[in-house]
């Protein structure tokens, strides 16, 4: 008979009561053999590559007041910012100089960027580097805007959907957003041919497993190329303020069945591993994942990109340190690759 950790190994999605077992009730040892499971499925689709994206956070302006974000419109105390077309451009040279070869454009929904500027923007950046991709993450928007900016040049779209159960999305967000609308944004995207990247909290307030075992048939029926996740971190000044992080453990077991129920997804090891961790982003390497993402925006105003408290806006995440950021990896028998990392499916088109 297969043990919960067999069907994990198989890459097949845990109902909550198992996935319950596996999270609070296994040892240390079961989840160490899980964390062996994944790398070497990693290992086997992208050897000891960690691919490096440069993340440039041009806008703290945002439309929206979802509970758990600190620059959500309500919260009065952040110190807005907006990066000129030129800022950005200063930005991405400065990449391209270090090495990088993706760019990920990242900011709240912020209507001071019409589509048309986004569009130009895009343009603009894939113009003066060619050999480079560019993702998107600036939230939801029509089926019309995405086809204009994937006409422009964009490659990929990050639009993290948080949870995948709709009653658990409301408590989350006010009543003007829904999970209904988030995923039709997700399922324009991916027929729109950009690389898609979705992703979810671990350890929100008011999530259960039950919500975790969705999220895992969520991301097996819509096979996304890239998943970001990372542990719930509260922000001082929101609704959710007193609430209690997720936890480093937990995150580090979604990771790894993330990685065995999607063999050659683009998995990173997010800024929040590293922030409530010293060795996060590491620790979630050796859970499956494979992508890191220095921070290339300038340095004033990478403190003021808070969505979460303490979060980490130094060392590795500057493009000044992307040699540290070498040396930890390499540190942990792995090494930077700082081309375009497309999800393997995109390479397979190009033959």
């Amino acid at each position: 008979m297969k043990t919960i950790l067999d069907l994990a190994k198989a890459g097949e999605c845990l109902p909550a009561e198992a996935l319950e077992d596996i999270l609070y009730r296994s040892n240390s040892d079961t989840h160490r053999e899980l964390f062996q499971a994944a790398s070497e499925v990693k290992a086997a689709h992208f050897g000891n590559g960690i691919y490096v994206r440069g993340l440039i956070e041009f806008t703290n302006y945002c439309k929206n007041n979802c509970f758990y974000c600190g620059i959500r419109a309500s919260n009065k105390t952040v110190e807005r910012y907006r990066l000129s077309k030129e800022q950005i451009l200063d930005c991405c040279f400065l990449g391209y100089q270090n090495g990088l070869r993706s760019f990920v454009l990242q900011g709240g929904e912020d209507p001071y960027y019409s589509a048309d500027s986004i569009a130009d923007l895009v343009f603009s950046v894939k113009s003066l580097y060619p050999d480079c991709a560019v993702t998107l993450s600036v939230g939801e928007h029509s089926f019309e805007t995405y086809r204009l900016w994937k006409n422009s040049g964009a490659d990929r779209y990050l639009l993290r959907h948080e949870t995948a159960d709709p009653i658990h999305y409301g408590r989350l967000h006010p009543s003007v957003l829904t999970l209904k609308k988030r995923m039709g944004c997700l399922y324009d995207l991916k027929s729109l041919d950009y690389q898609v990247g979705c992703g979810f909290m671990v350890g929100s307030p008011y999530q259960e497993p039950k919500h975790l075992a969705k999220e895992l048939l969520f991301l097996k029926e819509f096979q996304p190329h890239m998943v970001g996740i990372g542990p719930f971190i509260p922000h001082k000044d929101t609704p959710f303020r007193e609430k209690t992080g997720g936890s480093l453990t937990t995150t580090l077991v979604m990771l790894a069945l993330i990685r065995l129920l999607l063999p050659d997804v683009l998995l990173p090891a997010t800024t929040a591993l590293g922030t409530i961790h010293p060795h996060g982003r590491e620790l979630g390497i050796g859970a499956g994942a494979n992508v890191c993402m220095p921070n290339l925006s300038p340095e004033n105003v990478r403190a003021k990109y808070s969505l979460y408290n303490n979060k980490l806006h130094s060392g590795a995440e500057s493009a000044a340190e992307i040699s540290e950021l070498a040396r930890r990896m390499n540190a942990i028998g792995c090494s930077i690759v700082l081309g375009r990392g497309d999800h393997p499916s995109m390479n397979l088109r190009k033959e």
